[in-house]
């Protein structure tokens, strides 16, 4: 193994510090760059700095104005999304109303179409009756008086006097079913 010592001398210069003449050329080089940096890279970027704040700073007033717009479009909407309902609604309202006035309409005339036709047939079924009773009428009036001349044993043939008869049957039949 080798072994080696390190022997300082004295007078030689020590290996951790630098020689000054190098720490002098060192200061004026940093100087150097440090002043052309300040004069010339320092500016450029608080410009590029300042720039890009203004732009995020307009972004960020452009994002708040497109949201306040965004929900004024928002409220506009539901304003007018409430508005269509509401007129659905009456829309809604006014159609039922108008059924139901065209319902009661229908009823009406479907009432008064009944009464029609039930008025139409209470007329024919009393023409149906005056006739069955004239003709019951002059059917009893021909049997009284057949059997009225049976009975008699005489021909009743003087028109007349049959009818005189047979009505005053008739009235008093009428004038008996009229009592009961």
């Amino acid at each position: 193994m080798f072994h080696t010592q390190i022997v300082l001398a004295a007078d030689a210069p020590s290996p951790v510090l630098p020689h000054p003449p190098e720490i002098i050329l060192g200061l004026i080089s940093f100087g150097v760059l440090f002043f052309l940096l300040w004069k010339f890279a320092v500016p450029r970027f608080e410009a590029a700095y300042k720039e890009r704040t203004e732009k995020i700073e307009g972004g960020i007033k452009k994002a708040e104005q497109a949201q306040a717009d965004a929900q004024a479009a928002l409220e506009q909407y539901k304003a007018q999304l409430a508005d269509a309902r509401a007129e659905s609604a009456r829309i809604r309202d006014d159609a039922r109303l108008e059924a139901e006035q065209i319902k009661e309409e229908l009823r009406a005339q479907a009432q008064e179409e009944a009464a029609r036709i039930v008025g139409a047939g209470q007329a024919q079924l009393e023409a149906q009756r005056a006739q069955i009773v004239a003709e019951l009428r002059a059917e009893l009036g021909r049997q009284a008086v057949e059997l009225a001349s049976r009975v008699v044993g005489e021909s009743l043939a003087d028109d007349a006097r049959r009818r005189g008869t047979v009505d005053r049957f008739l009235d008093e039949l009428d004038s008996v079913s009229a009592q009961n």
